[in-house]
Formats: C-alpha cells, sequence, structure tokens
C-alpha cells in the first residue's frame, strides 16, 4: 500500500501548472508512517526551517488548487491497495517448498519409523519367547529333577531286593525312567537348537531387510533432492515472472499517470491561451475606443482653434509625424516589455514549480530507499537463515554419504574377499585338475603357471608415487648446482647445457631462488640456530636455514618446492617476460620477496586444504584393473590345454560306456555262478540223500545210463 501511494505522489507532481504536491500535513493524515518527524520551524537547523516553509508553501499551494476544483481541502485519499504479486509469489513458493521440505521428510523418516516399528514388535515377540523359554525349562528341570529323585530314591531301594526277578524288573524300569528322563532332555535340545536355527533365519532376512531399507532410503533421498531442486528451479521462475510482471504493471500505471498529467497540463496551457486572446481583443477595443475619443476631440479643437491651426499647421504636421513616430516606438517597446515580462514570470512560476517538484520527489525517493533497503534487509536476513540452514543440511547429508559410502566400501571389500576366495578354491582345485591330467592321464611334465593374482587380498589398489622431501630435494641442488659451476670454470666458453629432462628447473634456478628465500626470510630461523649455523659453509648453513624454512611454511615433499619456485618465477609485472635460465634477481625484487612468500603461503595453504577435504570425503576407487586381474584368474587354463580337456573328457566318456559295459557283464557272470553253485548244491543234495536207497532204480543210476547214451 505504502509503494502505490508513494508513486501515486510522484504521478502528481508529475503534473502541470494546476499540479500541487502532496505535504507532509496531508501524508500525516492519510495516517502513513513516513518514519521521519516532520521538520519543524522553530528548528535549530536551517535547511530544516527552510524545508518546513516549502512544505507549508507547497501545502497551501494544494489546498488552493483542491478548493479550485471544488474537493474538500481537508479530504484524504485512503486507498486500499492489495498485496504485491511478487509477495505473494514468494510466500506461497515458500509455502510449496516448506510442504515439499517437510513431505520428503516424513517420506525418508517412514522407513526408520516402520524399521522401529518392526524391532519393537520383534523386541515384544522375543520377550515373550524368552518367557515361555524360561518357563519351560524352569518347568523341565523341575519335572527331570522330581524323576531323579525318584530314580535315586528307588536306586537306594535296590538294596531290599533279593528276588533276581524282581531286581530285573527294577533295573528295567530304572533304565526306561532314565531313557525317558536323557529323551526330554534331548528333545528340549533340539526344540532350543531349532528356535537358534530360526533365529539365525530370521538375523538373515533382518540382514536382507535392512539392506532394502538402506537402498530404499538413499533412492528416496536422492529423488528428494532431485524434486527439490528442480522445485526451487522452478518457484524461482515463477518468482521472477511475478517481478516482471509487477514492473511491467507499475510502468503502464506510470506511464498512465504521466499521459494524464501531460493531457491536463496541455488543457491547462490551452485555458490560458485562450484567456490571453481574450485580454488582447479587451485591449485592441480599448485602443479603438480611446482612438475614437481622441478624434472626436480633436475635431472639437480643430473648429474652436481653426485660425491657430491655420498659424501652427506647419508646427502641427511635425509634431502630429513625430507623435506617430514615438507612439508606434512606444507601442512596440511596451509589446516587447510585456512579452519578456509574460515570459519571465511564466519561467519563474516553472522554476519554482519545478524546484518544489523535484524537493518532493527527493523526499519520496529518501522515504522509498529507506524502506526498499529495510525490505532488502529483512529479505537478506531470511536468505541468510535458509542459506545456514541448507549448509547443515547438506553437511549433514554429506556426513550420512560419507557414512553409506564407507558401509559400501566395506561392502564391496567383503564380497570382494568372498568371491576372491572363492576364485581361488576354483583356481586350486582347476590347477589341481590339470596336474592330475597332465602327470597320470597324460604322462607328461606339468608347469604351474604365473599365479601373481593369488597373492593379492582385497580390492586393487594403485600404489602411491613416492618422492623425494624438500629438505633432499635442497640437498642435491645445492650440490648440483655446485657441480654445474666447477664445469662451467672448466669449460669456460662452451655453451651451457640445458636442466636434465627428469627436472622442471635448472639447479642454478633452484638455488638462486633458495638462497634468496633464506636471505629474505631469516625471521622464520630462530636466533640460537642462526648463532650455531654461523661457523657453517655457506651450503651447510643454507641447508639447515631451509630446512627451518620448510618447517615453518609446511613445505614437505619436492613437488611443494616445485610450486614454490614456478611462483616465485611468475611473480612479475605481466606484461614483464623471462626466460626459467634467467638469475631470480631479474625475475623477482628482494623486497618483493616477503609478499610474494604471504601470497603463496595463502595459496598453498587453501589448496592443500581442499585437497585434504576431497580425500577425507569419499575416493573413488579406480577400477581400470579389475578385468584384468579377473580375466587373468580366468585364463590361468590356456585354450590349448581347454582343448586338450575336452578330448580327454570325450574319451574317457567313451572309456566310462566300455568300464559300464564291463561291470554290468561281470555283474552277469557273477549271477550265472552263484546260480551253477545253487544248482550244484541242490544236486549233490539230492544225490546223496538216504531215501534214493529205497528206490527200485536209484536217480544215480538213470543218470549213469543218461550220461553213457550221451
Amino acid at each position: 500500500m505504502k509503494v502505490r501511494r508513494i508513486l501515486a505522489t510522484e504521478a502528481n507532481t508529475a503534473e502541470g501548472a494546476g499540479t500541487g504536491t502532496m505535504s507532509w500535513e496531508s501524508g500525516d493524515a492519510s495516517g502513513e508512517d513516513t518514519g521521519k518527524s516532520a521538520p519543524s520551524l522553530d528548528s535549530e537547523d536551517q535547511q530544516e526551517r527552510i524545508q518546513a516553509r516549502r512544505l507549508r508553501i507547497a501545502a497551501r499551494i494544494d489546498a488552493k488548487r483542491r478548493e479550485a476544483l471544488g474537493e474538500d481541502p481537508n479530504a484524504t485519499q485512503d486507498r486500499k491497495e492489495e498485496p504485491r504479486k511478487s509477495y505473494k509469489q514468494i510466500e506461497d513458493s515458500r509455502q510449496r517448498l516448506g510442504k515439499l521440505v517437510s513431505d520428503g521428510t516424513q517420506l525418508v523418516t517412514n522407513i526408520q519409523i516402520a524399521a522401529d516399528a518392526r524391532e519393537t514388535q520383534r523386541r515384544s515377540e522375543e520377550e515373550e519367547l524368552q518367557r515361555l523359554r524360561v518357563e519351560k525349562i524352569s518347568n523341565e528341570a523341575k519335572s527331570s529333577y522330581e524323576k531323579f529323585n525318584e530314580i535315586t530314591m528307588k536306586w537306594l531301594q535296590s538294596g531290599e531286593k533279593k528276588i533276581p526277578q524282581e531286581m530285573w524288573a527294577l533295573l528295567n524300569s530304572q533304565q526306561q525312567q532314565c531313557g525317558q528322563l536323557i529323551e526330554d532332555k534331548n528333545k528340549l535340545i533340539g526344540e532350543l537348537q531349532q528356535e537358534l536355527k530360526r533365529k539365525d533365519d530370521q538375523y538373515v532376512k533382518d540382514l536382507k531387510k535392512q539392506a532394502e531399507d538402506i537402498d530404499l532410503l538413499i533412492e528416496r533421498m536422492e529423488d528428494q533432492v532431485k524434486n527439490l531442486t528442480k522445485t526451487y528451479r522452478e518457484e524461482l521462475l515463477h518468482t521472477e515472472k511475478a517481478f516482471e510482471q509487477e514492473r511491467r504493471e507499475l510502468l503502464g500505471n506510470n506511464r498512465k499517470q504521466w499521459e494524464q498529467g501531460m493531457q491536463s497540463r496541455r488543457d491547462t496551457e490551452l485555458e490560458s491561451l485562450m484567456n490571453r486572446m481574450k485580454k488582447v481583443e479587451e485591449y485592441e477595443q480599448q485602443l479603438n475606443q480611446l482612438r475614437v475619443q481622441d478624434g472626436e476631440e480633436y475635431n472639437m479643437i480643430k473648429i474652436k482653434l481653426e485660425t491657430d491651426v491655420q498659424i501652427l499647421q506647419q508646427q502641427l504636421q511635425q509634431i502630429k509625424a513625430t507623435f506617430q513616430l514615438n507612439q508606434e516606438k512606444l507601442e512596440y517597446n511596451y509589446q516587447v516589455l510585456k512579452k519578456r515580462d509574460e515570459e519571465n514570470t511564466i519561467t519563474k512560476s516553472q522554476q519554482k514549480r519545478k524546484i518544489t517538484r523535484l524537493h518532493d520527489v527527493l523526499n519520496n525517493l529518501r522515504i522509498k530507499l529507506d524502506k526498499q533497503i529495510k525490505q532488502y534487509k529483512e529479505e537478506n536476513q531470511s536468505l541468510a537463515d535458509d542459506f545456514k540452514r541448507i549448509v547443515e543440511q547438506y553437511k549433514e547429508l554429506q556426513k550420512k554419504m560419507r557414512h553409506f559410502a564407507s558401509i559400501d566400501a566395506k561392502k564391496f571389500h567383503d564380497i570382494w574377499v568372498m568371491n576372491e576366495e572363492e576364485m581361488k578354491q576354483l583356481v586350486q582345485r582347476a590347477l589341481e585338475a590339470d596336474q592330475v591330467i597332465h602327470e597320470q592321464q597324460l604322462g607328461l611334465p606339468w608347469v604351474a603357471p604365473d599365479l601373481w593374482f593369488m597373492d593379492n587380498v582385497g580390492p586393487l589398489v594403485a600404489k602411491p608415487k613416492q618422492q623425494k622431501t624438500a629438505s633432499m630435494l635442497a640437498k642435491e641442488v645445492m650440490a648440483a648446482a655446485a657441480s654445474d659451476e666447477q664445469r662451467d670454470q672448466v669449460t669456460s666458453g662452451e655453451d651451457e647445457s640445458g636442466p636434465p629432462p627428469s627436472q622442471k628447473f635448472s639447479p642454478r634456478t633452484l638455488k638462486q631462488i633458495l638462497e634468496l628465500l633464506c636471505d629474505e626470510s631469516g625471521f622464520l630461523v630462530e636466533s640460537k640456530l642462526l648463532q650455531l649455523l654461523s661457523p657453517l659453509e655457506k651450503d651447510d648453513r643454507s641447508l639447515m636455514k631451509l630446512d627451518s624454512v620448510f618447517g615453518a611454511l609446511r613445505i614437505e615433499v619436492e613437488d611443494d618446492v616445485y610450486k614454490l619456485v614456478d611462483f616465485f618465477l611468475k611473480y612479475r609485472e605481466p606484461h614483464e617476460e623471462a626466460s626459467q635460465e634467467e638469475s631470480a634477481a631479474d625475475l623477482i625484487h628482494p623486497n618483493d620477496v616477503l609478499q610474494a612468500l604471504r601470497d603463496f603461503t595463502k595459496q598453498f595453504h587453501q589448496s592443500r586444504d581442499k585437497q585434504s577435504h576431497r580425500q577425507s570425503g569419499s575416493v573413488e576407487r579406480d577400477s581400470s584393473q579389475d578385468a584384468e586381474y579377473w580375466e587373468e584368474a580366468a585364463r590361468v587354463i590356456p585354450e590349448s590345454r581347454l582343448k586338450v580337456w575336452d578330448g580327454l573328457e570325450s574319451a574317457i566318456e567313451k572309456y566310462y560306456d566300455v568300464l559300464t559295459n564291463r561291470a554290468q557283464l561281470i555283474e552277469e557272470t557273477s549271477a550265472l555262478r552263484q546260480q551253477n553253485a545253487e544248482l550244484r548244491m541242490l544236486l549233490h543234495q539230492y544225490l546223496n540223500s538216504k531215501i534214493n536207497a529205497e528206490l527200485e532204480v536209484p536217480p544215480t543210476q538213470m543218470m549213469k545210463v543218461d550220461f553213457s547214451q550221451s
């Protein structure tokens, strides 16, 4: 509402001569809180008193304008405005996003709620089962104790038994009772073992369900992040569209008010022009009347003084001509002065109105600026709070992702180790089979293949590159630079060879920069150490200083030294160019070493912190050699040996068929032999039977006859 009133005020101040401005009194009467007190005429500040007088004059002019237009000077305009579309869109977007976040959080936490409910139910069931088990064990213990006491009492009574049958019956009864007791114990043990097995199965199912819940949780979290990102973008587009539409509406309303003001000004100017033309016509009529009156008076004087006229005819003609000329000049000057006076009056009034309008515009713009600053501060604070909350959520999400990544890495490692153990067992079995085939079946010497993959345990990990320490590199650089100087002294006049291909900079350049670093960074070395190093040679003293400087700057390996040297070589004006073979003094001034060292330390530590932060997160493993590793295990038996295996398999199958046939024939032969033995036994019994002697023709004689005839 305040913004529209300000825009209405600006539109009113842009009107023509008859347009006034809203006064402080009218603004206060409308109930609008401008946030500032009105200027007072009794103030000690001169500018405030001037501003108060201008506002009072503007209020009077506005009251006169309202009175001229037929309006109530004390009436105020109370305009009810609708809320801005941009604010409404922002509020709707905030509500939709809040609902989406709450729904997503509920969707993600539903998994945990369901898991907690299942765990609660499982614990209640487990407590009930535990109670039943304890009750069953206690009951069984009581019954077993009673049975054991009964058996013991019967053993005590066994001494009273004198008859063996009673002792035998007692022993059988005791044995049955002991067996029943042991059977009850075994039955209870079996039930407990079944319960334990059921618990193991239930534990495996719970692990599978937990893995499924974790996968579902990750999937829902990823979907929630995608939906939030998409919704944030859509709501941002809607908000931008609302702002653009509001801007177009404001521009249209201001343009319409401006056109209305210009039209009102044109009508006012046209009315002023018509009034001026009427006044000009009235002046012309008055001049004509004056001319007629002067003519009549002239005729009367002419008649009355005709005689005088004849005498003064010549003088009269001269005076008349002079009068006529002077009259024209005076009329012309009068019109010119009148025109100038009107123009000056119009210009003065326009300038006054313009000054007043500009002051009003300035005050309104200041009020609008204060309101917008307050609004932007509130929006900035709200956005800052949202940003902090989102950052905290992002950190929590990163923590969960790192946790899940570690769990996935452990699972991957366990599955890898399990598959690797199974693969090694299969490879070992295949090698044993291949050895048996070569040595026993083919009679050939067997040579074991290269089994380098059998020594590996766990996923493949790339070995880090070994680097030299910064102190070792400095020592080598000093030695190499000294040898180069000696070689230059021996072979003076020859071309100087460049740096070795394995090095990025020449030893001489490295030595010059390191010496410059020692000279300009002595504050990093303790004074006691400097006193102890004073009797040493220059190179040894520089090495000891560099060791302390490297420790203070946290430079550890050779790559850090190369980064420092490269930074010093590039630390110069952009238009200067120099090769790496130039001396360090030409590339960087000693006075700039300290500032360059500060810049390098800041940049170097920031990059190291980022790298350590990346390393602390989830590290992606290099899986480029995994396929080769498993294919190498699959190729442990060459293709040529597999062909031998195929040929041997077909031959063994044929040999197996032959052996199977032989086994069947052997079984048939054994069956026939057994039948023959049984028949011989029956025949022997038949021939040796006593009843044959009582027969008239014994069977032996018939068999002899048959044998003789045959």
